[in-house]
């Protein structure tokens, strides 16, 4: 698949249109018009020979293919990103020590990998240790000064005066279901409808906490048929039809649910984003260990956000 002709403003408007799931949307975080953003999404389908969007009134999804170049564009966009940052002499090749990352399961298979492979070309004189475990006791390993920084749901700590945070990303969420589910019918879906149905709980990273309020706000008691940690077991579930889920938009990955019988409507209620950022302990003095994997971290956001 040549690539020549695929400008670095494609590969931003594409990762925008993807992540956002809609044109409008794209061009409402980019700030330029909509036609600009379907003219140029049209020509790269074009400049590639491949469809990338699934399109429908629904809304826009990614094919198989979108989803591999989505990936692809978030290297050449960090790519380029690096190397700018090195041609700005900020080069990091100089910084030496140890640094303790603390991160969750539900989080680590969303947000690690890209920072994580990015901070140690930047910085192979330092050696990385990274600890798994839940929200409550990676805050523990943070006060107590055992992590020097973790990546996790961040709006929702139990301890939120002792520790500092930088938001990565801000998820809204959706409604899983499956593709046969009388709700999917539905281009969007309330609290409500969803709370006539059976739920399908995912019991990780305190997602269940901040539904769980929503339901209290809303005065509405859904019947749980099953409280789960895997993300499988909600997956293969919703698309078996047992029941519905609400779930955050950065653990939606089409390509990998049981033959894509997994649907998802947007909630016509406002719901409290899910949050992932970096956490620390406050009034910590950061090492540079420390320093300049919070800006790489940063560094990936805005390069998915331009």
């Amino acid at each position: 698949m040549a690539l020549s002709h695929v400008t670095l403003r494609q590969f931003r408007y594409f990762i925008a249109v993807a992540e956002s799931g809609s044109v409008v949307a794209a061009s409402r975080m980019l700030n330029i018009a909509q036609s600009a953003v379907t003219k140029s999404m049209q020509e790269l389908e074009d400049e590639l020979g491949q469809r990338l969007f699934e399109r429908s009134p629904r809304g826009i999804t990614l094919t198989v293919q979108g989803h591999r170049f989505l990936a692809g564009a978030h290297r050449v966009i960090g790519a380029v990103a690096e190397a700018t940052r090195l041609r700005q002499g900020e080069e990091a090749d100089g910084i030496v020590g140890h640094l303790a990352i603390g991160v969750t399961s539900l989080v680590a298979g969303y947000y690690l990998s890209e920072r994580l492979s990015r901070y140690r070309r930047l910085c192979p004189g330092v050696s990385v240790q990274v600890v798994e475990d839940s929200p409550t006791f990676l805050e523990h390993l943070l006060i107590n000064g055992e992590l020097d920084v973790a990546i996790m749901v961040c709006n929702a700590l139990g301890d939120p005066q002792a520790l500092m945070v930088e938001t990565l990303t801000r998820s809204p969420s959706r409604v899983w279901m499956a593709s046969d589910h009388p709700l999917a019918v539905r281009d969007e879906v309330s609290l409500a409808d969803c709370a006539a149905h059976d739920q399908v709980v995912l019991e990780a990273d305190r997602i269940d906490d901040l539904m769980r309020a929503a339901w209290t706000r809303h005065q509405l008691k859904p019947r749980a048929l099953l409280r789960t940690s895997s993300l499988e077991a909600v997956r293969s579930l919703v698309g078996a039809g047992a029941g519905v889920s609400v779930l955050p938009d950065f653990l939606y990955r089409r390509w990998t649910l049981d033959a894509e019988h997994v649907d998802v409507r947007p909630l016509r209620d406002e719901l409290p984003t899910v949050d992932v950022g970096l956490v620390w302990r406050r009034g910590l003095a950061l090492k540079p260990v420390v320093a300049e994997f919070i800006e790489v971290a940063r560094e990936s956001s805005r390069s998915r956000r331009s």
